[in-house]
C-alpha cells in the first residue's frame, strides 16, 4: 500500500511511504486530543520504523487551531526523541500562521528543517 489517507470534512492527511512524506492539506479544526488521535496514529507509523528523513507537506494546510498546533508540536518531541530522524517541514508563506507556528517547531527541535516558499 503506498498511500495512506485520513480524510475529514475540511481536511486530508496523505501518507505517500515511497518518500516518506505526508500531506496536509485544508483546514484542520478538530476538537481535541481524541479527534486528533487517528492522525497522532498514523504520524507515529510514520516516525516508528526510524526513516532517515521524514518530510511534512504543509504548504496547503491554510488553517490549524490550537489542538492541531498541539499535535504537530507533540510529534515533532516525538522526533526529538528517536534522535535518528531528519524532519523536513514544508510551508508556504502565503498562510499566515504557518510563518510564525512552524517556526516555534524548530524550538523544540534545532535540526528541524522547515522551508517556506
Amino acid at each position: 500500500m503506498g498511500i495512506q489517507e485520513i480524510k475529514g470534512e475540511d481536511y486530508s492527511i496523505k501518507y505517500d511511504r515511497e518518500s516518506v512524506t505526508v500531506l496536509f492539506q485544508g483546514e484542520l479544526s478538530l476538537s481535541g486530543p481524541a479527534e486528533y488521535a487517528p492522525i497522532v496514529e498514523l504520524l507515529d507509523e510514520v516516525a516508528n520504523p526510524e526513516p532517515p528523513t521524514i518530510t511534512l507537506n504543509l504548504k496547503n494546510l491554510e488553517f490549524v487551531n490550537s489542538s492541531g498546533i498541539s499535535m504537530l508540536s507533540k510529534f515533532v518531541i516525538t522526533v526529538r526523541k528517536k534522535k535518528t530522524i531528519q524532519l523536513l517541514v514544508l510551508g508556504s508563506k502565503d498562510v499566515p500562521w504557518q510563518q510564525k507556528s512552524l517556526k516555534n517547531l524548530e524550538k523544540l527541535l534545532p535540526t528541524l528543517k522547515l522551508e517556506l516558499e
